[in-house]
């Protein structure tokens, strides 16, 4: 066994260290949640929901403890709440649509002396791949609706928030989960690499890089395991000339800066229609330069560390390559005082003068800087937004609604946002295209993700 270790981003103090499991206690939390599946697929969903909820309000009851636990984790303010809001939103959606989305599809053409329907059956065993960026949301958006669906499901965390993994099991167990219906193990990439390619498990969400959602796909290959990935993102944005200057700013800067920018759905590249443009940057950048950037737990703080030194490094070196290539940069970094070169604390920058050669307008940033286009049209804007390996979301700011969707419906996404960003309906599939993965999660078609049809073709006694 190793030691799996969560080292602050505040200060680089040692927050938790945890073994790892042995192949031992994986192999029984393996046989304990399929002996638990068979037996929770017996229950109505009726109870599920009930358990959900109770589990939901388990896990509210740990705020106030779970949020300056998370910014020693992983640097985000305490002054921003943690991410229950969210949590609650999507665990309460997907409980009231579950009866509906679960029930048996009957054919719309009934024939005499027969019953046909097709039954949506649980996958089985649901291993979820979590993040740290946001680490109780995107575990959520699989596990409740796992459970819901009639699955068991085995957690393994990411070790920048290892202590989440801990915070959901006591909050299943509070809720009175049955013994093995849901586990939370900590695991080395060895040990998920060994359990994928046992075929121990029915179905896979991971949450991460494209590099690992390869690496998952390599594991699980040839054990017919179905996966949903959220991969890696470049999210743009389009503003246009007939824009509400003021709403987009603010929005906008809050997509790009919101959680050091460390969202998987955060704005990284914008283009401005030449009508707006002038004005729209310096509104930006103004507001930019409004960001206090310290220790997380100042309440005062309204930008946090990066999660660790080498997520900073990937956007310092991606800033300096764009200036070095002719980019300009908006924000004096030397007025943010906690801003410190090899370190994870990392001022906001805004980049002009960039373009689609430079690594900040196409490679994943997941971090404090933007870069900032100049356009003439939607035709260019459009072909702009799907220059990019990555398809996530992508926003359009404007007054005209059908604009919008007409835009919407050429840009190469999982979802197009009108007027706003950074945020996941839960009534809504989220999903994207292109190296950002496969699959959704959520709204109805999440729990098709976690259940495999069955069709039944009864025909009466003659």
């Amino acid at each position: 066994m190793t030691d799996i270790v969560c080292i602050s981003p505040i200060d680089g103090r040692e927050v938790a260290r945890r073994p790892t499991a042995s192949d031992a206690q994986i192999e029984a939390a393996l046989s304990a949640a399929r002996a638990a599946q068979r037996a929770w697929a017996k229950t109505s969903i009726k109870e599920r929901c009930a358990f959900a909820l109770k589990f939901m309000d388990a896990m509210l009851a740990m705020n106030q403890e779970i949020v300056p636990e998370l910014a020693e984790q992983m640097g985000r303010p305490v002054r921003f709440g943690g991410e229950f809001r969210g949590f609650e939103e999507r665990v309460r959606y997907m409980t009231m649509i579950a009866e509906d989305s679960l029930k048996p599809v009957l054919p719309a053409d009934p024939k005499a002396g027969f019953k046909r329907m097709i039954k949506r059956t649980p996958a089985g065993l649901v291993f979820v791949v979590a993040p740290w960026n946001y680490p109780y949301l995107t575990a959520v958006n699989t596990i409740v609706p796992a459970l819901i669906a009639g699955n068991a499901v085995i957690l393994k965390h990411a070790s920048q928030t290892i202590l989440v993994g801990e915070r959901f099991d006591q909050a299943m167990k509070k809720a009175g989960a049955p013994k093995g219906l849901f586990t939370n193990l900590v695991l080395s990439h060895d040990q998920t690499t060994r359990m994928l390619s046992s075929g121990s498990v029915n179905h896979v969400n991971f949450t991460g890089s494209v590099e690992g959602g390869k690496a998952i796909e390599r594991a699980a290959a040839g054990t017919f395991t179905t996966m949903g990935l959220e991969l890696g993102g470049k999210d743009p944005a389009y503003v246009r000339a007939d824009v509400k200057l003021d709403h987009a700013i603010e929005n906008l800067v809050d997509g790009a800066f919101y959680n050091s920018g460390q969202c998987c759905c955060g704005i990284e590249r914008i283009y401005v229609h030449e009508a707006v443009y002038d004005k729209f940057l310096d509104g930006f950048v103004n507001l930019t330069r409004q960001y206090v950037l310290g220790n997380p737990m100042d309440e005062k703080t309204t930008l946090g560390p990066m999660a660790h030194t080498r997520f900073a490094e990937v956007v310092r070196k991606q800033t300096k390559e764009a200036l070095a290539k002719g980019a300009k940069a908006h924000v004096d970094v030397k007025a943010f005082a906690a801003n410190r070169e090899g370190s994870p604390y990392l001022a906001p920058q805004v980049l002009t003068n960039v373009d689609h050669s430079m690594s900040v307008m196409m490679e994943e940033s997941f971090g404090p800087v933007v870069g900032i286009m100049k356009v003439k049209s939607d035709e260019e804007a459009i072909r702009l937004m799907n220059d990019s390996p990555y398809g996530l979301t992508a926003g359009i700011w404007t007054s005209d609604l059908e604009a919008a969707e007409r835009i919407g419906d050429q840009v190469e996404t999982g979802t197009v946002f009108m007027n706003r960003c950074d945020y996941l309906d839960p009534a809504l599939a989220w999903t994207g295209v292109k190296d950002t993965g496969r699959g959704a999660s959520l709204s109805p078609i999440g729990y098709d993700m976690l259940t495999r049809p069955k069709s039944y073709h009864l025909r009466h006694q003659v």
